[in-house]
């Protein structure tokens, strides 16, 4: 195997996930897998967690289908923007839509019935984020026609947060009430309302209104706090980002050190090469900003972050080749990398290249 890897703790998501569950009961669990699980591995995280969520979410109707064909058999909602075209594909594999309009729904509603089958939705209403989903100010006819689609199973319905990690909370609570308002359509008509949720990582952690019938944790499922939120819930990260010294030498002063020569030393440094890059998603703007850990203790990155290696100071202590190194774990977190690279801690997560190897562990 590549001796730059991800080391993936499936035992620690799974706490992660009991401590969620725990915390937001009777709530149920739907666990955020999209974007290759967060950087961790769909194929190695899914089959293994499944016994502890109620539900999956994806982003991508690719990731609802690669979900099914690694044997999941729990519902799957496929959360971002969905084409006409593509709803044959959700009946086929049993995923469930987002319906984000009366246009989708009624596509949903005639491709269903050519197949002669049930389609699975979750209306999807915009109460403040302005991405997806039908205005909450015109919801109520939205609502009502949902309701004449025979062909059409609406399970659930729901909104998404755009300030949860806000300290002050105004424009979230502003969005629960105008979602609490659409929600009454279902009372004054004296109809069973579907499953409704609302509530991501932030809001799980601070907003415990949003809670609802279901909640959506992301970024926390995987062990990290949303940058500034209280730490409400005992859990930690399941990743640890780990490579080898590939090359040891000692550079004199006067030598530059990588593409553009934006690095050299005054005096002999000893330089270490680690094979990992921005291919990798260690991103090129941590240049001569980034720390690493070799053999334990932590070291500055140093020169040109090249697209498959990048170079680290020792400075007088000894290295030698398949020396252990640790890019994020182990005193380096993903805040840090996140800092170095003028990003969040999502973007560093997500952006792990899938020719980095996982690794799991399961006990």
């Amino acid at each position: 195997m590549r001796p730059t890897y991800l080391e993936i703790n499936l035992p620690q998501i799974r706490n992660n996930i009991e401590t969620i569950r725990s915390h937001v009961a009777p709530a149920k669990v739907m666990a955020m897998v999209k974007a290759n699980a967060y950087g961790h591995g769909l194929d190695g995280v899914a089959s293994y967690i499944e016994p502890y969520v109620d539900n999956f979410g994806v982003a991508i109707l690719e990731e609802g289908i690669q979900l099914r064909k690694l044997g999941i058999t729990k519902p799957i909602l496929v959360a971002g923007g969905t084409l006409p075209e593509q709803i044959p594909a959700f009946i086929e594999h049993d995923l469930t839509l987002t319906a984000s309009s009366i246009d989708l729904l009624a596509s949903a509603d005639v491709f269903a019935d050519s197949a002669k089958k049930k389609l699975v939705a979750h209306l999807k209403i915009d109460t403040g984020m302005e991405r997806v989903g039908v205005h909450y100010y015109e919801a109520e006819s939205f609502l009502e026609q949902s309701l004449k689609y025979k062909n059409i199973e609406v399970e659930g319905i729901y909104t998404h947060l755009a300030n949860s990690e806000s300290r002050d909370l105004v424009h979230a609570r502003q969005q629960l009430d105008r979602f609490r308002e659409v929600l009454h359509f279902y009372e004054k008509r004296s109809l069973p309302t579907p499953i409704r949720h609302m509530a991501n990582s932030a809001a799980i952690l601070q907003f415990p209104e949003s809670y609802m019938d279901m909640v959506r944790p992301g970024l926390m499922f995987y062990g990290l706090y949303p940058l500034g939120v209280p730490h409400a819930v005992d859990i930690a990260p399941a990743l640890t980002w780990r490579s080898k010294v590939a090359y040891s030498k000692i550079t004199r002063p006067g030598h530059p050190v990588s593409y553009g020569s934006l690095w050299q030393s005054d005096s002999e440094r000893r330089i270490v090469t680690i094979p990992c890059g921005y291919a990798d998603g260690y991103f090129r703007r941590m240049t001569n900003q980034a720390q690493v850990m070799v053999n334990g203790r932590k070291y500055p990155q140093v020169g040109r972050i090249c697209m498959d290696q990048f170079m680290v100071d020792m400075g007088e202590d000894a290295a030698q080749v398949g020396d252990d190194v640790i890019l994020l774990g182990g005193g380096i977190t993903a805040y840090d990398l996140a800092e170095w690279t003028g990003t969040n801690e999502y973007e560093v997560l997500t952006s792990i290249s899938a020719r980095v190897p996982r690794l799991y562990i399961r006990e």
